[in-house]
């Protein structure tokens, strides 16, 4: 079996507020994080919701695993795994500002999407992921393939706790114990 050709994965702030773990989810494949992205999480560090938590949580994660390279050629997330790298745009590409004029943080992942489109040598496919559906819609339109973050997602629906569990094959005693003071059993003693 050949080795497949990585991707590249334009991540939008919603992902990253949805998921702060997010970076890790993406395999071999490579990410850009727009700085405008960046910018827009550090107006999400303040305060006590989970948001705000996600955004303060992924910005340490970051900081951690970086240093200058994240800037250029991008930071390797391990072996096996892809790298991940913060690009600049410098104001909206031509073709972004042609369509939409506004200079927005969702235009700014944009241009950062069809740029590393027109820039990256070996033409690997480059996919914006948002939680944003107009973002995926605008990017379609342009020609830049959109998916919607869902490593949350419950696959199989067995597979959830339903609960309860059925406990066979135990001693008697720790169902005695059950309707005794202080009517608890360690699960040391079930299991």
């Amino acid at each position: 079996m050949g080795k497949t050709n990585p991707k590249t994965f334009v991540l939008d702030t919603n992902v990253i507020l949805h998921d702060p773990t997010c970076i890790h989810h993406f395999q071999e494949n490579n990410i850009i994080i727009p700085l405008a992205v960046i910018e827009e999480l550090d107006h999400f560090k303040r305060g006590n919701q989970v948001i705000n938590l996600n955004a303060r949580e992924f910005a340490r994660t970051l900081d951690s695993i970086t240093g200058n390279e994240i800037f250029n050629g991008g930071v390797s997330l391990g072996r096996g795994r892809g790298k991940v790298r913060i690009v600049i745009t410098k104001g909206l590409s031509k073709e972004i500002h042609d369509v939409f004029r506004d200079d927005n943080v969702d235009h700014r992942v944009l241009s950062a999407a069809l740029d590393a489109h027109k820039t990256i040598k070996d033409k690997q496919k480059i996919i914006l992921i948002s939680k944003d559906v107009n973002l995926r819609m605008k990017a379609k339109a342009l020609g830049i393939p959109a998916e919607d973050y869902t490593t949350d997602r419950v696959t199989n629906v067995e597979e959830l706790y339903s609960g309860k569990e059925v406990l066979e094959d135990f001693d008697d005693d720790v169902l005695q114990k059950l309707y005794q003071p202080p009517f608890e059993v360690p699960a040391k003693q079930i299991i």
